[in-house]
């Protein structure tokens, strides 16, 4: 039994990318990690994704950029204020702007990027860089 899907779907991603394979399959799928992967792409981390419907919980057909160095889930899922994003950046990226956060918020799920323009903040749900 899994008891993350997102922590189990970024872990099949940076497998994948660190065997150097073109795409990789990501299930059961859900909401939240097509939203994840919808900021992943949208910022080159992935080139695109697919949902395929196999009759059971779904999965994701992820085609790999080839960028990812690293990437994993925040746990615990931290409430963060949008006058402190900077802090988990340096706790959770390896440099100043130099990888993504990825935070639910009221408006979505979103890059910290995107969050600071808003001026809101949310929880965390996972870095990638």
């Amino acid at each position: 039994m899994k008891s993350d899907p997102l922590n189990d779907a970024m872990s099949t991603i940076k497998n994948a990318e660190e065997r150097g394979k073109d795409e990789c399959t990501i299930r059961p799928a859900s909401r939240l990690i097509g939203h994840v992967l919808k900021v992943m792409a949208e910022n080159g981390y992935i080139r695109q994704f697919e949902l395929v419907d196999d009759g059971k919980g779904g999965l994701f057909r992820v085609v790999l950029a080839k960028r990812i160095n690293n990437c994993g889930v925040v746990k615990p899922r931290h409430s963060v204020g949008r006058r402190e994003i900077e802090l988990f950046e340096s706790r959770y990226l390896p440099a100043q702007d130099f990888g993504l956060l990825i935070m639910t918020t009221t408006n979505g799920v979103m890059s910290q990027f995107r969050a600071k323009e808003l001026g809101v903040g949310g929880k965390l749900l996972a870095y990638v860089y």
